[in-house]
């Protein structure tokens, strides 16, 4: 409970102080700021808090994840009406920026839990084995969907609490100037290409814990901590999204769905594939993976990844509306 409550205090401390500063050197005007530190601490404490003895795994050093059969169908549908109340009070908490800043709560609210999850190496600890690793991978590259499902959630309660509100602000520089069906669709999947691709290798740049050099793999990274994990994917889906905005102008939608889907890539290319999981195996400790990426939660990545896909959105929509406006 004492560590329960200290990892609580630091996370509103980091939310209430930590995130407006950070915003004040890009210029973000100060009622802005506490909108958005409105929209984190709805999040953090509906989703984050409230939602916590649902998501809380039975081991206090476990992660938080579907393997195990822990969450039940109650559970999960308690899950999203969690993230679905957080958009609606953020909406009317942001008002009128309700639907530019409001989709930040529910995925605040899992960063929580990401952050007070146990790690990738916890739960290869209980499935140490190469049967049990196939076992467990088969079923983890998938679950960065059902993370999403529950960030959508959130979206949606924010969609419906503007709806409820009526017509209201709207930000000019929030759609595609393209509306052509096709060219939005390749817009789009080109986002998710290369959000994955820059992901992948910004994570492995900037998760780094110890890395040990392997005959057959090149080299092999240590389980980062939490803090790296959070860092690294925030910064990372900020500056995919940033791109994805600033050349392709499209939502900040796509940068987050790419989440799952490097997820999945990462286990299914580089931990899940037989020969090298069983090289893994039988060659190192559960704490080395073959990649940074591999090394994160699913919960982690969708998380941290939407929060930071936000981020970098409005980043690069600010910047191009400031460059209209002095142009």
């Amino acid at each position: 409970m004492e560590l329960s409550w200290t990892v609580t205090l630091k996370t509103f401390v980091a939310i209430g102080i930590g995130v407006p500063i950070v915003l004040s050197f890009f210029g973000v005007p100060v009622l802005t700021r506490l909108r958005i530190v409105g929209a984190m601490a709805v999040g953090a404490a509906v989703v984050g808090l409230l939602g916590w003895p649902v998501a809380k795994p039975t081991d206090p050093l476990g992660a938080v994840t579907l393997i195990g059969g822990e969450f039940t169908v109650f559970e999960i549908v308690t899950c999203g009406l969690l993230a679905f109340l957080s958009g609606v009070v953020a909406y009317f908490v942001c008002y009128p920026w309700g639907r530019q800043i409001g989709p930040l709560a529910g995925s605040t609210g899992l960063a929580i839990w990401g952050i007070r999850s146990g790690d990738m190496t916890s739960l290869l600890r209980v499935n140490h084995t190469l049967a049990k690793r196939q076992e467990l991978y088969a079923s983890l590259r998938w679950e960065g969907f059902f993370w999403l499902l529950i960030v959508a959630a959130g979206y949606l309660g924010v969609l419906v609490a503007d709806k409820l509100a009526g017509p209201g602000f709207v930000e000019a520089d929030v759609r595609n100037s393209d509306n052509r069906l096709p060219n939005k669709m390749l817009s789009n999947a080109t986002a998710v290409v290369l959000t994955i691709l820059i992901t992948q290798f910004a994570i492995g740049v900037l998760a780094q814990d110890v890395k040990m050099p392997d005959s057959q793999l090149g080299l092999v990274v240590g389980q980062p901590s939490v803090g790296q994990i959070a860092f690294a994917v925030f910064i990372s889906f900020g500056l995919a999204a940033f791109i994805a905005k600033r050349f392709l102008d499209v939502s900040f939608i796509y940068p987050a769905m790419a989440a799952a889907v490097l997820t999945f890539c990462a286990i299914t290319f580089f931990a899940a594939k037989h020969d090298i999981l069983e090289h893994m195996v039988q060659a190192w400790p559960v704490a080395f993976f073959t990649r940074a990426t591999c090394a994160i939660l699913p919960l982690q990545m969708v998380a941290f990844g939407t929060v930071g896909a936000i981020a970098g959105y409005w980043m690069a929509s600010k910047r191009r509306h400031h460059r209209q406006h002095i142009g």
